[in-house]
């Protein structure tokens, strides 16, 4: 009773009131400061969202829920500053309580990959399909369940061929699935893996399909970038990084052959290689809202667009896709 009285005395309120106020007081205050670049602004149903892939030919952002889902964010060509509306696409029983994440359009297949997982317990995971004209699943492939290892679905790849590739960032394996959904193979390698322990627990992330028939992907915690060539029996290099490690780094963006986008924190990274891939410098960051977390790129018209897992506002949570502009 004692420690109750205490603790709703006036003067612990008041002291709880003070404390409290100052990280939101600095919150507001990075909420309303000018951004430096275009912002593309969204009203969502929810405060968390994953990944955010621009769909250039219906002019629509396709946003994953972390609470399960795809949704569309259609792009006026008249009004780059309005704030735009997330309109849901997919949602499906079956998939209830999975948190939709890493987005791939697959172009040459007119779909969308997306990897799905059990955030809370890391019993399962999956990759699923999309038709980009109809929303009906093509396919849902099952990649780990309960009597499995854990495992977390993370982020996804396509090659040439229309084969996936999914990154499991707790295991730290890859699974390979072919275009008609089957599940081919899993990659595993003493690389992927950090000596460390505590580096391994958030560990491959962000992939990207090289057009030159390797992977590129990256490991979160420790910030090591890998390459993975499919044509010489999945070989493993590590790539050393000049201004690296790419610690925190999350989702992926292949911009050209020779530049990769490294969306985390900080906001974003710039790396570029001039020798396939084989080392690596980091000549650019970005710094743009850190208190939303940045955990997706893409690009929308030549420019760069970071997104962010954090909402903010009250109804409506307004989530931010940030143009990137680096400098060295």
């Amino acid at each position: 009773m004692a420690c109750c009285s205490a603790l709703c005395s006036p003067k612990f309120l008041l002291l709880f009131l003070l404390l409290s106020a100052v990280p939101i007081a600095y919150l507001i205050s990075l909420e309303v400061a000018k951004p430096a670049t275009h912002v593309y602004h969204y009203h969502s149903t929810s405060w968390f969202r994953e990944c955010a892939k621009w769909d250039d030919l219906n002019r629509r952002f396709l946003v994953s829920f972390i609470d399960g889902g795809i949704g569309q964010v259609t792009v006026p060509n008249d009004d780059p500053d309005a704030v735009l509306v997330e309109v849901p696409v997919v949602k499906h029983v079956d998939l209830a309580g999975n948190a939709s994440l890493g987005l791939l359009i697959d172009r040459p297949r007119n779909r969308l990959l997306v990897a799905t997982a059990d955030v809370k317990g890391n019993l399962y995971s999956a990759l699923a399909a999309y038709d980009l004209s109809t929303w009906e699943r093509v396919f849902l492939t099952q990649l780990s369940g309960p009597s499995d290892e854990k495992s977390f679905a993370d982020d996804v790849a396509v090659d040439a061929e229309g084969n996936a590739y999914v990154t499991d960032c707790t295991a730290s394996k890859i699974w390979k699935v072919g275009a008609d959904g089957k599940l081919l193979s899993t990659i595993r390698n003493p690389l992927f893996k950090a000596k460390e322990w505590y580096k391994n627990l958030v560990g491959l992330n962000g992939i990207v399909y090289h057009p030159d028939g390797y992977l590129i992907v990256i490991h979160t915690f420790s910030g090591k970038l890998l390459k993975i060539d499919l044509a010489k029996g999945e070989e493993v290099k590590l790539i050393e990084v000049a201004g690296g490690p790419l610690t925190f780094g999350d989702g992926l963006e292949l911009l050209s052959p020779t530049k990769v986008v490294v969306a985390g924190n900080p906001s974003g990274r710039l790396v570029e290689s001039s020798d396939g891939w084989e080392t690596a410098s980091v000549v650019g960051k970005f710094s743009g809202p850190r208190h939303r977390l940045a955990t997706a790129a893409t690009v929308k018209d030549g420019k760069v667009y970071l997104s962010h897992m954090v909402g903010m506002g009250y109804p409506k949570k307004t989530h931010a896709l940030v143009e990137a502009v680096f400098s060295a």
